[in-house]
């Protein structure tokens, strides 16, 4: 399975970058007790800075902000996936555990305030390419509802587009019985190739202790 972003988006978002980890016989299960305490303890430590704080000052969440707005995606209507997850814990709406690639990947976006995807590789067809979806595409996502994808960044394999930056399809989410997945990094831009690499690594290294199996990781666009 190769991964390409497309010519368009790389001229378009100066800079736009991927972490790609590919994992392979890992086990997801309910979350250990470690990873339930530091995903509740960084939600709650988060939510008193936002007394303080503008969810839009938070330099990661305003960076992909101005991703979004560059494709033509209003940000004001079409919050990204780490935003979302800020507004929750701002409201005290606190993401509850519901297993542990799904509660890794939350930690991991909160943590780093970028959109993150985690998939079953299993359930995706051939290569994949992340460019910007088509007044045509629309799909079903994780929210339950129907999303049109004119103007969002998706990532697509043979079957068409799976997930976004946005919210993602339902067809490839990881379970429980999912063995083997690809996690999708949607790095800031202005961040370093060097920097991104060593983040990559280290959310690859983490997911592994979790989940036990191998992982390979490579960071696209630089």
């Amino acid at each position: 399975m190769e991964i390409h972003i497309s010519s368009e988006l790389s001229e378009l978002i100066p800079g736009f970058k991927l972490g790609i980890i590919h994992y392979n016989n890992i086990v997801v299960s309910d979350s250990p007790q470690m990873l339930k305490g530091r995903l509740q303890l960084f939600q709650e430590s988060l939510f008193f800075d936002l007394e303080d704080k503008n969810v839009t000052e938070f330099e990661g969440i305003s960076e992909w902000r101005s991703v979004f707005k560059t494709t033509g995606k209003d940000p004001n209507r079409y919050r990204h996936s780490a935003e979302a997850l800020y507004r929750r814990v701002r409201k005290q709406n606190y993401l509850p555990s519901i297993q542990s690639a799904i509660d890794l990947n939350n930690f991991f976006s909160l943590q780093y305030q970028v959109p993150i995807g985690v998939y079953d590789t299993d359930k995706l067809e051939g290569d994949i390419t992340v460019r910007i979806g088509t007044g045509e595409e629309e799909y079903r996502g994780l929210n339950g509802r129907m999303n049109s994808l004119q103007n969002l960044i998706v990532s697509a394999d043979g079957s068409g587009p799976f997930g976004s930056p946005f919210v993602d399809s339902d067809r490839a989410p990881v379970t429980l019985e999912t063995r083997n997945a690809l996690q999708i990094i949607y790095h800031r831009p202005s961040l370093s190739c060097e920097e991104a690499e060593k983040m990559t690594k280290s959310l690859r290294d983490m997911f592994i202790q979790v989940h036990g199996g191998e992982g390979s990781s490579a960071v696209i666009g630089c």
